[in-house]
């Protein structure tokens, strides 16, 4: 009994040693490894730091660092014009129509069922033309002298809500740099108050507040152009639509004098 005791007393003492010794090394080799982690950490973000930023992060940095202030307002401009931008481009695609198409289909039906026939025609095709048609053809009954007075009255009426808002994408297209310009104004005040506050002229006090500066007058001219890049082609588009309503406009006249021609026949 005394030596199956002593034997496990020995056991004990034999395996308890063991782990003493391999917590020591546990121990020692821990440092070098976490030594070794960081040192991989630390190359990591070095390595990130040199690779270039892509075009969105740079951006996002830029827009921080010119200041919530102006940038904030800079950037509603952008968001105000392009909504009202989006919603003309919208409105425009609608209005645009195939006027040869439905100059054919009118003339047609007031061949085949008179001046109502046309007259439906108009009314279940969308767009300012087949309006304008609509409004002769209802005036067609009095004369040709009343259906061409109809057409141009009510083409003024049309064009006006091809251009409604479009002043709106002007007004910003003007509004954002010169948002941008003050932002660059204030931020030279800055600047020019920090040197006469530490009454020397050190790079270091005023490089920050003309990069401020700076930074306003890059982003108000870059949202003037998105936006002038949207006003011209809504410019063009109306313009088109116009052209169309005034070469279907004299089709429609020209029309309603054959119409009434072989009425007399």
């Amino acid at each position: 009994m005394k030596r199956l005791f002593s034997t496990l007393v020995i056991a004990s003492i034999m395996l308890f040693g063991a782990a003493n010794v391999n917590a020591t090394n546990y121990v020692n080799i821990m440092p070098d490894n976490i030594v070794n982690f960081v040192q991989d950490e630390e190359a990591a973000l070095a390595v990130q730091e040199d690779e270039p930023l892509g075009f969105h992060q740079e951006l996002k940095k830029r827009f921080i660092e010119g200041g919530p202030g102006f940038m904030g307002i800079v950037l509603l401009t952008l968001i105000l014009g392009l909504a009202v931008a989006i919603e003309r481009i919208i409105f425009l695609n609608l209005s645009t129509t195939n006027t040869k198409k439905l100059a054919q289909d009118v003339e047609d039906a007031l061949s085949s069922g008179g001046i109502e026939a046309a007259k439906e025609v108009c009314r279940n095709t969308r767009g300012p033309v087949a309006s304008i048609y609509y409004q002769g053809l209802d005036r067609a009954d009095e004369s040709i002298e009343a259906a061409e007075k109809a057409v141009v009255a009510y083409g003024g009426v049309q064009m006006g809500q091809l251009e409604k808002n479009v002043s709106w994408v002007s007004l910003f297209i003007a509004l954002a740099p010169m948002l941008g310009f003050m932002g660059t104004v204030i931020g030279m005040i800055q600047a020019f108050d920090k040197i006469e506050a530490a009454g020397d002229m050190q790079p270091s006090l005023v490089a920050g507040g003309i990069k401020v500066a700076l930074l306003t007058t890059v982003f108000g001219l870059v949202v003037a152009i998105i936006l002038q890049i949207f006003y011209n082609y809504i410019i063009a588009k109306i313009d088109s639509i116009v052209n169309d309503m005034e070469d279907a406009s004299i089709v429609l006249i020209d029309m309603l004098v054959d119409y009434k021609n072989k009425k007399r026949i």
